[in-house]
């Protein structure tokens, strides 16, 4: 059922057709975008479960989950060594959350299919190795590497609220990480004020700012794309309804 949701979805998109949903739009955009590139012309109803897709080219659509499993499978591998060994100390924990990620059959299966869910845990596993590994760079404050995961890290959070809300969850592990690590900062007594400023802004520059300006231009893209009238006009005002091409409002004169 959700391959149907989804799937109309990225029809949408390819022909520019609004709609309404209760997600961000950042997943069903890398959708739309994959037929688009694949050759898919979004002419496929979904309309039901199982129906066969005969001559439409859908692989692609499937295909950029896919290429994300692959990617959340190998970023498995580097999550369970470098974060894992980074936080336990531990080569057998590292071993075995690999082992354990990689055979996830569940994680297999959602891959087959037109859903958000594996482009969600790339984000989410994305911006949590960020993270931990900007935490190993707080003896090179300011270097090249220290400003890199600071800005993956807000890059993968703007993806991962931009898929699904629950993407909130990682913001919040991201944010209480943030709050103990500044704490932290403060209590060392060999930083000069102005140096802890300079920790405080780069955290807003990085955490908050740009993952707000992304996040914002997701939706710029979304409402740019989506340019013609549709199942979702209704949720919207008259005002907004006027700019949909096709709509009844479109381009009507209002006296004044």
């Amino acid at each position: 059922w959700d391959e149907t949701h989804f799937g109309k979805m990225g029809s949408y998109y390819i022909n520019r057709t609004f709609f309404f949903d209760v997600h961000p739009p950042l997943g069903k955009m890398l959708i739309g975008l994959a037929g688009y590139l694949s050759g898919y012309d979004g002419t496929f109803p979904f309309q039901k479960p199982g129906d066969r897709y005969e001559q439409h080219n859908y692989l692609g659509m499937r295909g950029v989950r896919l290429s994300r499993t692959v990617k959340l499978v190998s970023s498995s591998l580097l999550f369970s060594t470098k974060c894992l060994l980074e936080l336990s100390k531990s080569l057998p924990a590292a071993l075995l959350t690999a082992f354990l990620l990689i055979f996830d059959t569940g994680c297999i299966t959602l891959s087959q299919y037109i859903l958000l869910d594996p482009i969600l845990m790339f984000f989410l596993m994305g911006a949590v190795l960020s993270m931990v590994k900007f935490n190993s760079c707080a003896d090179r404050p300011f270097s090249a590497s220290w400003w890199l995961c600071l800005s993956l890290t807000g890059v993968n959070l703007a993806g991962a609220m931009g898929v699904k809300f629950v993407g909130l969850f990682v913001v919040l592990l991201v944010g209480l990480n943030t709050i103990y690590d500044l704490w932290d900062l403060l209590g060392n007594l060999s930083l000069s004020l102005v140096m802890l400023w300079k920790h405080l802004l780069a955290r807003v520059l990085c955490l908050i700012l740009l993952p707000l300006a992304l996040y914002t231009a997701i939706f710029a893209v979304h409402f740019a794309v989506l340019n013609k009238s549709g199942p979702g006009d209704g949720f919207f005002s008259s005002a907004f309804q006027s700019q949909l091409i096709g709509n009844n409002l479109h381009n009507v004169s209002v006296p004044e």
